[in-house]
């Protein structure tokens, strides 16, 4: 039995993090260690800083990334792409051109008998009035075809300028550190949703980019991966056993 993997938030492409092609090839790396042990690997959102397909341009680099994952599918190891706040525009190339199996809204999935609730996690609880309105103009029809009209040397540049903005507002670039299980609202998310969802095992999420191991009760189990900035935090489930891990280069675990 092949081990299923699961990680998010790299901000691949990002200006605000230092050696950009270094940050690439880490991840290539680490995709590369797998890539005999796998059957699937579920990106949870936000592996790109921003990312936006125009018809017939492709955002310039990510090409060691996108080969792998290529490489990945080629070899039949499923690779499913849950959108996050920064890559929601995507409207088919990594499906058509990778292989990737896309996802753009949570999912429950049947791993190895298990239930998994998967998602990027923003929007989920979230009470901040302000990252909802943005959030609902990201997803307006109507606002993304706007953007589309403008020319991708533009609209690059402006999405990469926006989260490059939007992460130095915070110290040392970092999300806050964990608000304990009354006000992280990933936690409160999932506490109320297994109230009427009592079958799910494990809720796995990104976006804090935290690490979060966490007992909601005896039998469920939930998770926040982290990210590809700082932690290298993956989990990795083996159809019997959930590890959150973080990556050492030259080292390969599980």
């Amino acid at each position: 039995m092949k081990n299923i993997y699961i990680l998010s938030d790299a901000h691949l492409g990002s200006l605000a993090i230092e050696h950009g092609r270094m940050h690439e090839r880490r991840l290539v790396r680490f995709l590369d260690d797998i890539k005999h042990k796998a059957a699937a690997v579920y990106l949870l959102g936000d592996m790109f800083d921003f990312w936006y397909e125009y018809k017939y341009v492709v955002p310039k680099g990510y090409t060691r990334f996108l080969g792998k994952l290529s490489e990945l599918t080629d070899m039949g190891v499923e690779v499913h792409y849950f959108t996050g706040n920064h890559d929601l525009w995507m409207y088919g190339y990594l499906e058509q051109e990778c292989g990737v199996v896309l996802h753009k809204k949570p999912e429950t999935v049947d791993i190895y008998g298990k239930l998994f609730y998967l998602a990027h996690g923003d929007g989920l609880g979230d009470p901040d009035l302000n990252f909802k309105f943005i959030r609902k103009v990201f997803h307006n029809p109507v606002c993304q075809r706007l953007f589309s009209m403008i020319h991708p040397r533009w609209g690059m540049w402006f999405g990469l300028q926006w989260a490059k903005k939007s992460r130095l507002k915070r110290a040392d670039g970092k999300e806050p550190p964990y608000m304990g299980e009354d006000k992280e609202y990933l936690v409160k998310y999932a506490r109320d949703y297994m109230s009427t969802h009592p079958n799910i095992d494990y809720y796995i999420f990104g976006h804090r980019h935290i690490e979060l191991d966490l007992m909601l009760s005896r039998n469920v189990r939930m998770m926040i991966l982290g990210d590809w900035i700082w932690q290298f935090s993956y989990v990795v489930y083996d159809g019997e056993h959930l590890f959150l891990e973080e990556y050492v280069e030259g080292e390969s675990k599980l």
